[in-house]
């Protein structure tokens, strides 16, 4: 599975790309948002006689020359900036949270398609001791020593095998096209025989500890410092935008004309404009909030969730793992040999192997299902503790 883990990484999703490609985008456009305007240059030939347009007539014709250099208002620049970093910084982290649900996917079609490769392994033995079967029993018939029910029972059990099988085959072909959506033709790779061990989680409270940490609630957190600029800008928006303008007239054979000058811009009617800016950066500021809270509170239900899936699967592992099994095969054998001596009839033989095959299948399933919920706490605390081996979560294939 971590070679699995490992090739779908190293694919080069479009998404994680596209998110890369658009923090890159918001960089740039923060260096280029705190720069000022560019400065206005104006040639301008002023004051021409109308009646001859010569330009040596008047003593005020003049070519003029002009330069213009506005700064917006306040801090407008620099928090320009900073908001659109905390938005280049949410991409990144959406960058991460793509990774993680990467891997999470990945780990999930992985044991999905372990499951159900080891279920059509343990159908298939079913199905070919009950092929078994059916010859000795329609032996057995020919002779006159057995009713046609009990070969007729065992030819539906066979057909019930045979839809089981073919159920877990289509489920597990459907694991597979999961699983090459993200590694391409290594999905077709054989399975390693034993399931793989997995790490014992932290404790619950270390794990919810952790869920601020998460990339999901990081790129919430950014755009909460996003908003927060936004707020810093619109009450920038308050403050007038000034610039200096300087200019240089040239008249024939007279003095040169030099000006130099100011413009403030005069923000007395904000009713309509800055303040309606101002209140709607701040209700998107407490939006921000407030979808950050609700990102923790429905992650921490997923987490409570995910750890009480973990315990109760291996809890239910352990119980098939040292129980269950045995006891299904002990009893399957025993009818097999009371049914043979004449002690029990043909149904109690079928429950019994019935009961034998639902014991082997329940507890590969239930190794799956225990890896699983193990890879959801992965991915919603990513603070499992690698060096302790599960010896809880660890199991063959049998």
């Amino acid at each position: 599975m971590s070679r699995a883990v490992s090739l779908a990484l190293a694919a080069d999703d479009p998404n994680l790309a596209r998110l890369e490609a658009e923090a890159q985008a918001l960089e740039a456009t923060a260096v280029a948002d705190g720069q000022l305007p560019d400065p206005v240059i104006s040639t301008q030939v002023a004051n021409v006689p109308t009646d001859t347009f010569a330009l040596d007539q008047a003593d005020m014709t003049q070519l003029r020359l002009g330069v213009r250099q506005e700064f917006p208002p306040g801090r407008s620049r620099a928090v320009k900036t900073a908001m659109r970093r905390s938005e280049a910084d949410a991409r990144r982290a959406e960058r991460d949270l793509e990774r993680r649900r990467i891997v999470l996917e990945t780990r999930m079609a992985w044991l999905d398609l372990a499951w159900h490769t080891r279920a059509v392994a343990i159908v298939e033995r079913s199905i070919e001791r009950v092929g078994q079967q059916i010859d000795s029993l329609s032996a057995r018939f020919a002779s006159g020593r057995l009713n046609a029910q009990d070969v007729l029972r065992s030819e539906l059990e066979l057909t019930l095998l045979e839809d089981r099988l073919a159920e877990h085959q289509r489920r597990g072909q459907t694991a597979r096209a999961d699983l090459a959506r993200y590694i391409g033709p290594e999905a077709a790779a054989p399975l390693p025989d034993a399931w793989p061990d997995q790490p014992v989680p932290a404790p619950l409270e270390r794990l919810i500890e952790a869920l601020p940490d998460h990339p999901a609630v990081l790129a919430r957190s950014a755009r909460i410092d996003a908003a927060d600029a936004g707020v810093e800008l619109a009450g920038e928006a308050y403050k007038p935008t000034w610039a200096l303008e300087g200019g240089y007239g040239i008249r024939q054979d007279r003095p040169d004309f030099a000006t130099v000058g100011v413009t403030v811009s005069l923000p007395l009617f904000t009713d309509k404009r800055q303040d309606r800016r101002h209140v709607a950066a701040v209700r998107q500021r407490s939006a921000a909030h407030l979808e950050r809270d609700a990102v923790l509170l429905e992650m921490r239900r997923r987490l409570e969730r995910a750890w009480a899936d973990w315990q109760r699967y291996d809890q239910r592992r352990r119980l098939y793992a040292e129980a269950v099994q045995a006891r299904a095969r002990q009893t399957a054998e025993a009818s097999v040999a009371t049914y043979a001596n004449g002690r029990t009839d043909f149904a109690e033989l079928v429950r019994s192997q019935l009961a034998e095959l639902d014991a082997d299948l329940a507890r590969q399933e239930l190794e799956a299902r225990v890896r699983q919920a193990l890879a959801e706490l992965d991915y919603l605390s990513g603070s499992v503790d690698p060096t302790a081996a599960a010896a809880a979560t660890t199991g063959d294939a049998s």
